[in-house]
């Protein structure tokens, strides 16, 4: 969700999401997020160009319409969760 919510805003690639993800405290190798990234490509919610930045080629993701939908799917559902934690949390604090 995390992959997609970046992809949406701007083009994504590899190291970049490594260091966003670490930021936020997960530590993540290239081993790990490369088939990832490849899966939400396979699953259409992804696409991606390799474009020479330098004297790099990298390969950036841009997030698809499917992506957008899933996207948006995935958001509703940790709202739901999310309510349901705080509104049980308010109900033991009423208590």
């Amino acid at each position: 969700m995390h992959l997609l919510h970046h992809a949406a805003e701007a083009p994504i690639y590899g190291q970049a999401m490594i260091d966003e993800l670490a930021y936020h405290g997960y530590q993540l190798s290239p081993g790990t997020l490369y088939p990832v990234l490849h899966g939400l490509e396979k699953k259409g919610h992804l696409t991606s160009t390799q474009i020479r930045t330098g004297k790099l080629n990298r390969r950036f993701y841009r997030i698809t319409p499917q992506g957008r939908r899933a996207l948006a799917s995935a958001k509703r559902k940790v709202q739901e969760l999310f309510g349901e934690l705080f509104h049980e949390k308010a109900k033991e604090t009423r208590r």
